[in-house]
């Protein structure tokens, strides 16, 4: 397998990647660059959308717009009137962090985690918003809240706090949200760069975006074994979705951040959006049904 460069967006932080089955298109940020895109692989069409803050994640809503977690809160925002919608901020008091990436769960509420500006360890959170607006911190103490997931069968949230190189498996109550029994199912190797972003397919294995490792992953979460890696020709990889007809193209997004001269000259494409074709189906990005 590998992969194609679908944008050469050159994106300083390519991130937050959902997949609308609706519509069949790919939602995606630019953190840094503070813009949200809309990518239609049928036109080859990127629409995109310059904003005053800075997006973590974008991801569909099920009347057919988006919700977002910015760098102030959660929001809706409307592709057809182009405006904003703020819903709730639950780190009003912390200036100093930004929501970063998230997604929904199986039931639809929007779980999205925070981190400092400036990277200064434990001063996250990870999130619930449910359907009635109403929103919940669920962890605390977090450095880079980042990829999460959930089994095929429900039973399992995964999440990733990027600095520990983990990724802990939940107990997850479908019905309630209420995550338990933090469990390490997922260490990576120190020279395989950092886990950012992250997906699962329908046979329950995860998909690990590696920031600084140049590559994603695909794992067994419950051996703990590494089952394959996939070179993306980015050093900085941060994360992927399916998508396609079929679910089965991963979309990969990826990073010019903190590059030199030297790497951005070994990796000519970095920032750019990525696809790779593979054997299984992923599980689709639910929608927010708030």
């Amino acid at each position: 397998m590998s992969v194609q460069l679908v944008l050469d967006s050159k994106s300083t932080l390519g991130e937050g990647p959902s997949w609308d089955s609706e519509k069949e298109v790919l939602y995606w940020v630019d953190i840094v660059g503070k813009k949200i895109h809309r990518y239609d692989p049928v036109q080859h069409e990127n629409t995109t959308v310059e904003l005053e803050q800075y997006p973590g994640t974008i991801q569909p809503r099920e009347d057919g717009e988006v919700i977002l977690a910015l760098q102030n809160g959660f929001y809706f925002y409307n592709w057809m009137s182009e405006t904003l919608e703020p819903i709730t901020d639950p780190e009003k008091h912390l200036p100093g962090n930004r929501f970063n990436d998230g997604k929904c769960d199986p039931a639809g509420r929007f779980w999205a985690g925070t981190m400092n500006l400036e990277e200064q360890q434990d001063k996250g959170a990870l999130y619930r918003l449910d359907t009635n607006l109403e929103v919940t911190e669920k962890l605390n103490g977090l450095s880079i809240s980042n990829g999460i997931a959930w089994s095929p069968d429900h039973a399992y949230m995964y999440h990733i706090d990027t600095p520990t190189k983990q990724v802990m498996r939940y107990d997850f109550n479908m019905e309630t949200g209420e995550i338990t029994n933090p469990k390490t199912v997922v260490t990576i190797p120190d020279d395989q760069g950092s886990p950012d972003g992250m997906t699962i397919d329908e046979e329950g294995m995860l998909w690990i975006a590696h920031f600084g490792g140049a590559g994603v992953s695909r794992w067994d979460p419950e051996k703990g074994e590494c089952l394959e890696f996939i070179d993306v020709p980015a050093a900085n990889v941060t994360c992927c979705v399916f998508g396609g007809k079929d679910m089965n193209e991963l979309y990969i997004t990826t990073a010019r951040k903190g590059m030199s001269d030297e790497d951005l000259e070994k990796y000519p494409e970095a920032g750019g959006l990525f696809k790779l074709k593979t054997k299984v189906r992923g599980l689709p990005s639910y929608p927010f049904k708030g």
